[in-house]
């Protein structure tokens, strides 16, 4: 039966098409276009339009070349999104067994007014997560066990006001929140020590350094809070840039001074102190291809290591620049969500198209590329089996653990790669799909499914 009526809709789309010229010389006064001879193209050379895109490829230098990776250190803290205020763990003692220790759930998970986006942290014994409803939870990092749990949610406020974060500094974890408060709780209780209401919501986790929090609206302003009592110290607002995805990435700090990634596509390095603006690059570059490259996102979030900011820019350039001046030391044509690893002598970064990329950080360019996605690729029927649609996972990360390059992705796996080759060494179900990078503490690894589902690995 499904063959007869592909085969019915197939001809009646062959006659219409066909009638299209009957009706075409039946109209009157020539409106339906000349009966001459047309004009046709010549045979020739065809250039793919595709090419006008660069495409990142190995070096022919460095093929079959090695490059040095440090040994693993142990990760004895997680205070921030990405480790540190620079956003910079190059390589941690953590999952050497690659087996679930426990898994807890935290709250709500992801569903279409919410959204799981907040990276774990962890510090003094515990692991902090936040679900789809801005509740943060308290969990022993050893079994699981829940210590406290403190939404942050207004009272009077229906829900909706996903994304934010948390990270941890000085016996308080601050949170961030989609419902336009940033707060601080005590690390020991959960009781909430203040809450200061911003403008607009907040889609990004916080950043804590010294004696300041900084976090970054979705109108492109970086907003400075003292630690103690939340007043607001400076803000500094970037170029509004109303189209964005819905990720969001936090500042890195190092010394006094503060690297803020907007959606605009900048990168602007200020004066931590201050607020002053000390330089400004852009990343970002229009595709004759894709509509997407409109989207100047950088969701990942920039690292500083060696001196140098790493970023990634969803419009497709990624850029080393020294963290001085701004001025890049070289770019290259990817896009990407994720933060980049810089490791060793060499910088991992996964593009959005899901390709796994190593870079000499010194000259930019490539080792080697793998396909993460080759063999995931599945397709899912249309109408009548028609207009099929392929579907690609994502993919979050990496995080180096254990000469393991560890990275999850919406399939619902955590997958271990080796770090030299990009061999794939093994794999773990987590039960559901994760979109956010794995964090390590205290030899284990920990990730955050979009379910609401804290999982240790040991």
């Amino acid at each position: 039966m499904n063959r007869v009526l592909k085969v019915a809709l197939l001809c009646g789309l062959a006659v219409t098409v066909a009638s299209c010229g009957s009706v075409r010389r039946a109209l009157p006064f020539g409106l339906g276009g000349s009966d001459e001879p047309r004009a046709t193209a010549t045979a020739g050379e065809r250039i793919s339009v595709l090419e006008f895109d660069q495409q990142l490829a190995p070096s022919a230098a460095l093929s079959g070349r090695d490059f040095f990776v440090p040994g693993p250190q142990a990760a004895t803290a997680w205070t921030q999104p990405g480790g540190n205020a620079e956003n910079a763990i190059e390589h941690v003692i953590g999952a050497q067994e690659f087996t679930v220790a426990w898994r807890r759930n935290i709250g709500a998970g992801s569903a279409r007014d919410r959204q799981v986006m907040a990276p774990v942290v962890a510090d003094s014994g515990q692991v902090f997560a936040m679900d789809g409803e801005s509740s943060v939870s308290a969990l022993d990092a050893s079994s699981g066990a829940q210590a406290w749990r403190t939404n942050v949610r207004p009272e009077g406020r229906e829900r909706g006001g996903f994304g934010g974060g948390i990270a941890v500094g000085g016996g308080k974890v601050f949170v961030a929140s989609g419902y336009r408060t940033i707060s601080a709780l005590d690390q020991a209780t959960g009781q909430v020590l203040w809450t200061t209401p911003v403008d607009v919501p907040v889609h990004g986790a916080p950043t804590v350094s010294g004696s300041r929090v900084f976090v970054v609206d979705v109108e492109n302003q970086i907003v400075a809070l003292d630690v103690n009592t939340g007043r607001q110290e400076w803000s500094y607002r970037g170029i509004p840039e109303p189209a964005r995805i819905m990720r969001a990435a936090s500042p890195a700090v190092t010394g006094d001074t503060v690297i803020v990634p907007f959606s605009s596509g900048e990168v602007v390095a200020l004066r931590a102190s201050t607020g002053q603006a000390l330089w400004n690059q852009v990343l970002s570059r229009t595709s004759r291809t894709s509509a997407l490259s409109e989207l100047r996102d950088i969701a990942g979030r920039p690292v500083v290591s060696r001196g140098f900011v790493y970023a990634v820019g969803h419009s497709g350039v990624m850029a080393a620049m020294d963290a001085r001046s701004g001025q890049p030391r070289w770019q290259l044509p990817v896009a990407g969500v994720n933060a980049p690893l810089p490791v060793g002598d060499v910088v991992y970064v996964v593009s959005k198209s899901g390709e796994l990329s190593v870079i000499n950080r010194e000259s930019g360019q490539v080792y080697w590329t793998r396909n993460l996605n080759e063999g995931r690729i599945r397709q899912e029927g249309g109408f009548l089996g028609f207009w099929d649609r392929t579907v690609t996972p994502e993919w979050s990360g990496p995080l180096l653990a254990s000469n393991r390059l560890l990275l999850v992705n919406s399939d619902g796996d955590l997958v271990a790669f080796d770090p030299k080759t990009g061999a794939q060494t093994a794999s773990l179900k987590l039960g559901a799909g994760s979109f956010i990078a794995p964090a390590a503490y205290n030899g284990s690894v920990f990730v955050l499914t979009d379910k609401g589902d804290l999982v240790s690995i040991r």
